[in-house]
């Protein structure tokens, strides 16, 4: 544990270093988020945060090569793998910020990307059920792959709607699956704890909190798409590896309560996405219900329903926050507690949730304001910002197909 703990500090503190340089370079190349009508920011922002994250996965990922506990990490390609996509969308991003790329090339970048894991062998072959359910062919498998990858990388995209919210869930998400994996690696292999993926999914974590101070409300840089993308490659990375080390005969000769687990590798990355896969859903069906094109803009997002009930810009980060933790950990605890007591504490935790999201906290007292935190009234900063031409960035084109409402994070 403590070396994996190590190599999240590491990650964490290169990140946050490092953070300030990608705020030079995102000016320097005019790399900034400008304030439309529908955003939630009140002033032009820099979007490369996902070089930081980018040079705190390579720092965190060399260093963690030259302890003996990782070595055998290193053993198999898919480290290399990981990196390397993460290079591919970083740089994808770092171009569609500065030269504003169609959909299309963006698409094939994540394609590329999500190539580049399944020939170093972060291929979905099978997936967790009692006797193994092989998937049929390479080709197939390909496919699979490339499709959970790219799902995962806009997901993150999706939710990153609110300063700090989407480093802040993977940060939360990737916790609970960093104790599963780590946990799993255990009782797999009592001899040996090194484990791919609860290395990457330390790093994971340790970049989202080396980012956080710098992106948290009021927030002095976004992570763009770059980061975005980063986040939903290492995490779909992480997760395909774990998913696809299971041995069927191990799994088969689980007891009853030890047989739920091996579907945690599926339930977990459900968990952590659920806001932004939910968000989507309603969006749709709420836009078919008025006549709409399901593709049509709207301000009715999660979180600007959140900031409509009278929460600040904080406290909806901070509540949304607590949804993820709910779900996330709740589908972790499955692994060392019986599903009658976890469902009975989801209950509670949920029933919490509901108080923080509905009860008094969002109209009553200044806890957690956002003028309390930026030191202004928002509308005083509204009026003082400086702006800059707008140009369409890849969230107003997903505006038009998602109806995404949020701004570059």
């Amino acid at each position: 544990m403590r070396a994996y703990l190590l190599v999240m500090l590491i990650a964490a503190a290169v990140t946050y270093l490092a953070t300030p340089g990608a705020r030079w370079v995102a000016r320097r190349t005019n790399a900034i988020s400008a304030v439309r009508a529908r955003d939630v920011h009140v002033q032009p922002t820099p979007r490369l945060g996902g070089l930081a994250m980018l040079l705190g996965i390579v720092v965190a990922v060399l260093l963690a090569s030259r302890m003996p506990f990782l070595a055998g990490v290193f053993d198999e390609p898919q480290v290399f793998g990981v990196v390397g996509g993460a290079v591919i969308v970083c740089l994808l991003g770092w171009a569609d910020d500065v030269w504003d790329l169609d959909w299309m090339t963006k698409l094939a970048g994540q394609i590329l990307a999500a190539g580049f894991l399944a020939i170093n062998q972060v291929q979905l072959t099978a997936l967790p059920m009692p006797g193994g359910l092989t998937i049929p062919s390479a080709r197939l498998s390909l496919f699979v792959t490339i499709l959970v990858i790219v799902v995962a990388m806009n997901a993150v995209n999706f939710v990153d709607g609110l300063d700090g919210l989407a480093a802040g869930i993977v940060a939360i998400g990737g916790s609970a699956f960093f104790l599963y994996t780590y946990f799993l690696t255990q009782q797999a292999s009592p001899a040996d704890y090194s484990s791919f993926a609860t290395m990457m999914t330390a790093v994971l974590v340790g970049v989202c909190l080396g980012f956080l101070p710098h992106n948290f409300y009021p927030s002095h840089i976004f992570m763009g798409d770059s980061g975005s993308m980063i986040l939903g490659l290492v995490f779909a990375g992480a997760a395909i590896s774990i998913t696809s080390s299971f041995d069927p005969t191990v799994t088969d000769a689980l007891s009853g309560a030890q047989r739920a687990t091996i579907f945690i590798p599926l339930l977990l990355p459900l968990a952590v996405t659920l806001l932004p896969l939910l968000d989507m859903t309603m969006a749709v069906v709420r836009r078919l219900a008025a006549g709409k094109s399901p593709m049509a803009p709207d301000r009715m997002h999660l979180h600007h329903r959140m900031l409509a009930l009278g929460h600040s810009h904080r406290r909806a980060v901070l509540i949304l926050y607590v949804w993820t933790a709910v779900f996330a950990f709740g589908t972790a605890a499955l692994v060392p507690w019986r599903w009658q007591v976890v469902l009975a504490w989801l209950v509670v935790a949920v029933v919490i949730a509901l108080v923080l999201t509905l009860g008094p906290l969002r109209t009553r007292g200044r806890f957690l304001d956002d003028d309390v935190a930026s030191g202004a009234h928002p509308v005083a900063a509204t009026s003082s910002s400086p702006t800059v031409p707008e140009k369409e960035t890849d969230h107003d084109r997903a505006e038009r197909h998602t109806g995404h409402a949020g701004r570059p994070g």
